[in-house]
């Protein structure tokens, strides 16, 4: 099957049935090569004429496509599908998704910068945060006006009156989303159902760990939907919260009920160091209690690990993610300034806020990104919409960012064949509670400059 090019996108169009038996058939890897050769900046499979699929047909393509990257970094994925196919799609690789899905070609070709039809009014709705943002910042870095939806209502309310409405589209290895959220520098984990031995094989510890390691401290289980609990689930907790002593970082359990559960339970969770509350907003909402429990804080007690080999290697990688999309958000161009190993430094505090996001698997550590408030404030207004003071509004705002950048770490650590997993980010209104994040461990500190504005680049384990 040959692919057609047009505006940037070449696009191979099956048809009838899509599985692992006949799928093959309609593209080989000579069809990929050719399309590679096109250089175009997308390569897609349009659905429209596919009847059905299934995941052993879709995989068929994804592994074809899996050189595309390394060869020109083209994107690739599907595109032209309704609503129900997104959903299959969508629920065949859950959050393993490292390809995009568009809902047509023609929204595609807003992503291509190939594509001529620039300066149009996009309006952009998501139930994911993190794909909001990265879309924006995409439509935006190819010459579009882009405009998000806070709410589907909003969203339905609005798009007649823009050139293109987009939903159901989604960027792939753009962001991370692991069974959790974020509010306040808390993360928050949903747990449900009947807690048992399970327990220790759906929490994902390594994920946990990393977190404590970027600088979160406080750790909040949302249990309103749970039944009850055994002493596996018990035991688990219980250790949980010891470990994270070793931090200073405080666990919480949110809603959970003990009329099936023995209230020696609680007392013995009680007297590992974990902390009961009947409603989330008990916490979220009382910033004196949040900074009482660690959010605000970050003392790190825990032995340091040595920068290694392998992941100064990959150095440039993590730069090029941290400045080409500051780049894209402030309409400015960084330049290089200064690169040192030393201890994080950070001159003239005041009017400085920063974001740390950690990464894990064939290589671990955490990147830190030190703003100057204007630069924040800037790259900020885009993903908010208008200019703004609200300081919780723009370090919101700014972990959404840091989120993209993680997201295009990961992507550009892929194309080496490093499979890397991401944290959630966590920001700092005040850069001296990330120094005690990162006191003793050194890292490459980088220093960039946008418009004479300095942003400061730390990468450490």
């Amino acid at each position: 099957m040959k692919a057609v090019l047009k505006g940037g996108i070449a696009t191979f169009s099956p048809q009838g049935f899509l599985d692992g038996n006949n799928a093959s058939t309609y593209l080989s890897v000579e069809d990929v090569e050719a399309a590679i050769n096109l250089k175009a900046d997308m390569i897609l499979v349009s659905l429209k004429r596919v009847i059905f699929f299934n995941r052993n047909g879709l995989d068929i393509f994804i592994k074809l496509f899996s050189k595309i990257r390394k060869k020109n970094s083209a994107t690739i994925g599907f595109c032209d599908y309704d609503q129900n196919k997104y959903a299959a799609i969508r629920r065949f690789y859950k959050e393993d998704i490292n390809f995009s899905l568009f809902k047509s070609l023609e929204i595609a070709y807003l992503f291509s910068s190939s594509y001529k039809d620039q300066n149009k009014r996009v309006i952009i709705y998501s139930d994911d945060k993190s794909q909001r943002s990265a879309i924006a910042i995409e439509l935006h870095d190819n010459g579009h006006t882009p405009s998000i939806a806070k709410s589907l209502d909003e969203y339905k309310e609005k798009k007649s009156s823009f050139d293109y409405s987009v939903d159901s589209t989604f960027l792939g290895q753009m962001g991370q989303k692991i069974a959790t959220r974020v509010s306040g520098n808390a993360i928050i984990y949903t747990i449900s159902s009947f807690l048992d031995v399970e327990i220790n094989d759906n929490f994902n510890i390594e994920y946990h760990n990393n977190s404590l390691n970027v600088g979160f401290r406080l750790f909040i289980f949302d249990a309103y939907k749970v039944i009850s609990m055994n002493v596996h689930a018990l035991n688990f907790f219980s250790k949980l919260s010891t470990s994270a002593a070793e931090y200073n970082a405080t666990i919480c359990f949110v809603g959970m009920k003990f009329d099936k559960t023995a209230i020696t339970f609680k007392e013995n969770m009680e007297d590992a160091g974990i902390l009961f509350y009947d409603h989330m907003d008990d916490i979220l909402q009382n910033k004196k209690l949040l900074k009482e429990l660690g959010a605000s804080s970050a003392a790190n007690i825990k032995n340091k690990r040595v920068l290694n080999k392998e992941t100064v290697i990959e150095l440039p990688k993590f730069i090029n993610a941290a400045a080409t999309t500051i780049e894209m958000m402030t309409n400015s161009k960084a330049i290089k300034e200064s690169a040192n190993v030393q201890n994080l430094l950070i001159d003239k505090k005041e009017g400085k806020i920063a974001s740390s996001i950690g990464y894990y698997g064939d290589l671990d550590g955490m990147v830190v990104l030190v703003f100057p408030s204007a630069i924040a404030k800037k790259a900020c207004e885009l993903l908010i919409g208008k200019n703004t003071n609200d300081m919780d509004m723009i370090l919101d705002t700014l972990a959404e960012l840091v989120n993209i950048v993680g997201g295009k770490i990961k992507t550009l650590l892929a194309d080496e064949g490093i499979s890397v997993n991401i944290t959630l980010p966590r920001t700092y209104q005040d850069v001296e509670s990330l120094l005690e994040v990162v006191e003793n461990r050194k890292g490459v500190q980088v220093e960039l400059s946008f418009d004479n504005d300095k942003f400061l680049f730390f990468l450490t384990r």
